[in-house]
């Protein structure tokens, strides 16, 4: 099918020039506060330092990365001078805070900001988390269901890619101050999630999906056993749910865990990953040391990168292979696109 003009811009700027997804998430704000907080107290919990944090991970990682997820809170309008205008940039639309409604998780946005406000601010695609579960209450997912739909049809209007990352979360559960893979959590809730927004309705490009099956009980895909096997059916199942390109979120998980749900996601169809902590947890335990942070973020972070980058070439598929995008062209081509465009 077609792709129109801005999303299939977006798309390539946030892709590598082979079609995979290469995005680093430095768009956190509970765990990098939370850890100024424990090292330095209450009172350090500024403004600068959380940006001073997100400037570190610019510098270091966006060399090795398609693109970079920013907040617009302290990444953006901090660290803006070491963006590389050569990467793909993502802009969250969320806050981290939600409203409660009959025990489930309500999304909430930027005051006053939208898909429109996004593209304004010059970034190439628009990142939506959602804390989504199907079997929540109807009137927790009616709400949900219009506020992406809400979201889907601004990002058409203002032709900006739309990638939604939905997360399955503890029903009942207010404590959000750091995302923590449900204890609960089951295959069939993450695919039911996909079956539900692979809706032509929600206008979403691209997924950014958790692992089916609970980080800690991934096995080594190296192995053969029918733990494997269940394993990649699981990851394979979201697949043959989408015509859309899919990556993968971290979730908190260590590095080898993550390794480990990448193998399985790109073996199955996935386009690459947008990933955080994974890639730079380890080095942060050594704030507040910020030489220390950067010296580990070059000795660990960046490896792992070149390492799962490695696994994408082998086993991922280029977003311009799934279905969607097949035709190769842009909505509307052609001697009349000039004047069938502003419509």
């Amino acid at each position: 099918m077609a792709i129109s003009a801005g999303k299939l811009r977006g798309l390539n700027r946030l892709s590598d020039r082979a079609g995979f997804f290469r995005m680093v998430a430095v768009d956190q704000r509970p765990p990098i506060r939370n850890r100024i907080r424990e090292t330095r107290g209450e009172a350090a919990v500024t403004w600068e330092n959380v940006g001073a944090v997100k400037a570190a991970l610019l510098r270091a990682l966006q060399p090795y990365a398609s693109a970079m997820l920013l907040d617009p809170g302290y990444a953006l309008p901090y660290a803006h001078r070491f963006l590389d205008p050569a990467k793909g940039m993502l802009l969250t639309l969320e806050q981290f805070e939600f409203d409660m409604l009959q025990g489930g998780r309500l999304t909430k946005t930027y005051p006053a900001w939208s898909p429109a406000t996004i593209r304004r601010a010059g970034a190439d695609g628009v990142k939506l988390m959602l804390f989504y579960r199907p079997d929540a209450p109807a009137a927790v997912n009616d709400r949900q269901h219009a506020f992406v739909r809400e979201v889907g049809e601004g990002c058409r209007a203002a032709d900006i890619p739309l990638l939604l990352e939905p997360l399955v979360y503890p029903l009942g559960e207010e404590d959000a101050s750091a995302y923590a893979e449900s204890a609960d959590k089951r295959p069939e809730l993450v695919i039911e999630t996909v079956r539900e927004f692979r809706k032509p309705e929600y206008g979403i490009d691209i997924f950014k999906l958790e692992t089916p099956v609970p980080n800690t009980l991934v096995p080594a895909p190296e192995g053969e056993g029918s733990d494997v096997a269940d394993t990649q059916a699981a990851f394979a199942k979201l697949d043959e749910l989408l015509d859309r390109p899919w990556v993968m979120l971290s979730a908190g998980a260590g590095m080898e865990p993550f390794r480990r749900i990448l193998t399985y996601a790109f073996r199955a169809g996935a386009s690459g990953y947008l990933a955080g902590r994974a890639i730079w947890a380890d080095a942060f335990r050594a704030y507040p040391d910020m030489d220390l942070f950067e010296s580990r973020l070059r000795t660990g972070g960046i490896p792992y990168m070149a390492a799962i980058n490695a696994l994408l070439t082998e086993y991922g598929t280029p977003w311009t292979s799934r279905p969607f995008a097949r035709d190769d062209a842009m909505e509307g081509e052609g001697e009349g696109w000039v004047a069938s465009y502003p419509g």
